[in-house]
């Protein structure tokens, strides 16, 4: 080997060896920034389901409203929880439950880091919702599967919570016009039954 293959021979070596270590460098420090995450997913996960147990009150099944974007519709699932003694409280339980997600798989109608701000039932029966913005995120786009997402909720609520006649979802504390660009948040919402799965 000549003096100059050899010289090109061990500058390319150096310069695998510099990508090499530029590459775990950038594998480390993503592992790093997504550990917490994680932890903060799980934690988050844990205080749903404690929040989901009222520490006094009788246990109850109620019926949760999943979309299912392949059939177009809602699909129920019973979920056994002690319910709350007021109906305040027991909103937050429906929209904790559905932020905890299906049990069979289907799509969750709020992201998982979704918060839930605030919660009002007025006397003619309108549940106020108040999101974090964080509600707006991750939706798959779409007039339908945002309509479902919207509907998952009033169902939900109207099926487990005779009080609640209608909805009205707020993020940050203010109105909003859409959900991610198609449901129209400009109005109530009443419970509407046809989008469930027939028979449920």
């Amino acid at each position: 080997m000549t003096r100059r293959a050899g010289v090109i021979a061990l500058a390319i070596l150096l310069a695998v060896l510099a990508a090499g270590f530029v590459y775990l460098h950038l594998l480390t420090r993503r592992a790093k920034l997504e550990a917490p995450q994680h932890g903060e997913e799980v934690a988050r996960t844990q205080l749903r389901e404690a929040a989901l147990q009222s520490p006094t009150g009788p246990t109850q099944n109620i019926t949760l409203y999943f979309p299912s974007d392949d059939e177009g519709l809602l699909v129920p699932e019973t979920r056994q929880i002690t319910w709350a003694t007021n109906d305040t409280d027991r909103i937050h339980q429906v929209l904790l439950a559905l932020i905890d997600g299906s049990y069979q798989g289907l799509r969750r109608p709020l992201p998982p880091s979704t918060e839930l701000r605030a919660a009002f039932l007025s006397s003619d029966g309108t549940a106020y919702l108040d999101f974090s913005s964080s509600a707006l995120a991750l939706f798959t786009p779409g007039i339908q599967s945002e309509t479902l997402a919207v509907y998952s909720i009033v169902n939900s609520l109207a099926a487990n919570i005779p009080s609640v006649k209608k909805v009205r979802i707020l993020v940050q504390g203010q109105e909003v016009e859409t959900l991610n660009g198609h449901a129209d948040l400009g109005e109530d919402y009443a419970p509407d039954p046809t989008r469930n799965k027939p028979g449920s």
